[in-house]
């Protein structure tokens, strides 16, 4: 072989090892949103498991209140209908958009359920609600903590697939950036 065409083969091998080190990266990269993810459904799966139980047993106490507790019912309905649309792929942008805008429309209304149990002690005291409600007070934090590694996974994620370029690499194999929570 000549000169010429040893350095030809080369530049190829160097440019294959390349891509095939892009694409790992890439996917590594989209391996770790769907484990971050896991912490987010995980969360949010706690969270809906004492909604229901919740509502059930302050609505007797809050029969005037039944806009709110409905409109908390509705955005948990609404929250767990965009996380099973973003569990199997993660790294959906629109899906992930979906569940950020039902968590818009579930916070309000659990702030206002939340307010309206805080303005009733005795309420709050009874056995049916204190459990649902000590759950729900812990897994708030939790969610915006898996929250966080989630967005920051995604940022990683479409950091590296806007960069030249490992850009060329992600249009080639259909990478497009993901959405953030």
């Amino acid at each position: 072989m000549t000169t010429p065409a040893l350095l030809a083969l080369l530049g190829a091998a160097v440019l294959v090892f390349w891509v095939l080190g892009a694409y790992n990266r890439l996917v590594r990269l989209r391996n770790a949103i769907t484990g971050a993810w896991q912490l987010v459904d995980e969360a949010l799966a706690r969270r809906g498991e004492q909604v229901l139980p919740l509502v059930a047993a302050v609505r007797p106490g809050l029969a005037g209140e039944g806009a709110a507790l409905d409109a908390l019912l509705t955005g948990q309905a609404q929250v767990a209908a965009a996380a099973d649309s973003l569990r199997p792929r993660p790294v959906v942008a629109d899906a992930a958009l979906a569940l950020a805008r039902a968590e818009a429309v579930l916070a309000p209304a659990s702030a206002r359920v939340l307010a309206l149990l805080d303005l009733q002690p005795e309420l709050r005291a009874a056995d049916a609600v204190a459990a649902p409600l000590a759950v729900l007070r812990e897994v708030e934090p939790r969610l915006a903590f898996a929250r966080q590694v989630f967005n920051e996974a995604v940022q990683a994620y479409n950091d590296a697939v806007r960069q030249w370029p490992t850009q060329a690499v992600a249009r080639l194999v259909g990478f497009g950036t993901a959405g953030r929570l």
